[in-house]
């Protein structure tokens, strides 16, 4: 927890952005995972977590911005909780440690929410994402669970997203935390990547490494030797030779800010001339992004520099053909790239996501693209000083994917769909690291850069 002169800056300059009214931020409940007892392991709500620092459950946030008073609700634990999980401090103590004065048991909630609607106080909530703080939510209001998109604040959305893309010095101490843990998993999977080990196995140890060294792994980990699809399930089957292991994977450093990287390892020690080719197409863009990323470009344009700088690779491959500007124009290159050029990190791994990405990622100068790939770029704004960003070009050859455009004769005049037979078994390359938009520029978080460069690889997995 960060001290509590943060926490209370934090909802000082929140309530100056949205005004007025009562802001009312839920924090996370345990959740079952196949009985009451046993749930899923505990992970508060970001929101929360940055306004109001604590990671006991049952908790909710409230800024009454029109009285200029903060409260925190929650039940003090019982004798069967100290019994069976050990004393938790009372929650007058946690919301002191965070510099809110005031507290009341939640069911004393309702009368506050009563009360601000009888006096046509405005309420704002942000949208809700767990249907049981959707069902206890409704309670409160006296509404339907389904309805409670009324009370969803475009105004808090927008004060919260200002402050939140903008990373505090002692933010980027904790998101390198992450990354020095992210490295630790990364290299590991490197050195374990060879025929006859599972996917499954590397994914166990690497999230075991988050787990020991952070507070959790920041995401599901994706291990596997069928890079074409993006977000691939764990598998028990032996790697195999020839192939090539794409891990993206992630910790949570113990205050919950995120690391997110991708590297892609041989599964024989060398890369093929092959996968040579396609590999170093990915690491062009991968470092043209970190030289042209700075302060006020739009992340768009990012997005589609990186997109030529691959099309330019695919035709001297001989994959792709034509004019680079009018074949990214065009969208052709999405065969190869489907998805965008990276997303915020923080205390998300996909920052702010649940708030709407139209508001994270997007503004009046730059809205969302309806065309394929473009369509997945999760932010096009300008970027600023502070911002965090995820730098993850790939390409992958997914074979229906490749079989539906055939058929339709899609993109023919910038795609040789001839060329790419050879390449239906390849799987993917995706490289992926987290920068830190500086004054001038940006550079990857991390004192120690997992390697990527690709005899730095072979050179890395190569040595004992």
């Amino acid at each position: 927890m960060f001290s509590k002169e943060i926490y209370v800056q934090r909802r000082t300059e929140l309530k100056r952005k949205v005004g007025h009214g009562l802001i009312i931020l839920f924090g996370n409940n345990d959740s079952p995972n196949n009985y009451t007892s046993n749930p899923y392991r505990f992970r508060q709500d970001s929101c929360f977590l940055y306004y109001f620092g604590l990671k006991r459950e049952g908790l909710v946030g409230v800024i009454d911005i029109d009285n200029n008073q903060d409260y925190i609700y929650g039940n003090d634990i019982n004798i069967d909780d100290i019994i069976w999980y050990g004393y938790v401090p009372s929650v007058n103590e946690l919301a002191r440690e965070v510099g809110v004065a005031t507290t009341a048991p939640t069911k004393a909630l309702k009368t506050m929410i009563d009360a601000a609607k009888a006096k046509g106080q405005t309420i704002h909530i942000l949208p809700p994402y767990r249907h049981d703080l959707m069902i206890q939510l409704a309670e409160m209001m006296d509404d339907n669970p389904l309805q409670l998109g009324r009370y969803v604040s475009v105004p808090l959305i927008k004060a919260i997203v200002d402050m939140r893309s903008v990373k505090q010095p002692e933010e980027i101490v904790e998101l390198k935390k992450a990354a020095e843990i992210g490295y630790k998993m990364h290299t590991t999977a490197q050195k374990l990547c060879a025929p006859g080990v599972t996917e499954k196995y590397i994914a166990g140890v690497i999230e075991g490494i988050a787990m020991s060294l952070g507070d959790n792994y920041s995401f599901q980990s994706i291990v596997t030797t069928h890079g074409e699809i993006l977000h691939s399930s764990l598998h028990n089957t032996p790697m195999e030779a020839g192939r090539l292991m794409v891990c993206d994977a992630g910790a949570e450093s113990h205050e919950n800010y995120c690391s997110d990287h991708t590297r892609v390892t041989p599964v024989s020690g060398k890369f093929t001339s092959q996968q040579r080719d396609i590999y170093t197409a990915v690491e062009a863009a991968h470092d043209w992004v970190i030289a042209n990323a700075q302060p006020e470009v739009k992340w768009l344009d990012i997005h589609l520099g990186a997109c030529r700088i691959l099309t330019d690779h695919l035709k001297a491959i001989g994959l792709m053909k034509g004019d680079t500007e009018e074949a990214v124009h065009a969208g052709a290159h999405a065969l190869f790239m489907p998805h965008g050029i990276g997303h915020m990190m923080g205390l998300d791994v996909h920052d702010m996501e649940g708030l709407g990405q139209d508001f994270v990622g997007f503004d009046d100068e730059v809205r969302p693209s309806s065309q394929f790939g473009l369509n997945s770029l999760r932010c096009g704004r300008r970027i600023k000083k502070g911002y965090v960003m995820t730098d993850e070009p790939g390409i992958y050859f997914i074979p229906h994917l490749i079989d539906l455009w055939r058929s339709k004769d899609m993109h023919k005049d910038f795609i040789n769909y001839e060329a790419i037979e050879p390449f239906l078994d390849f799987g993917g390359i995706r490289l992926e690291d987290d920068i830190l938009i500086t004054e001038t520029g940006c550079h990857i978080i991390g004192d120690d850069i997992i390697p990527y460069h690709i005899d730095d690889v072979e050179e890395f997995i190569r040595k004992d």
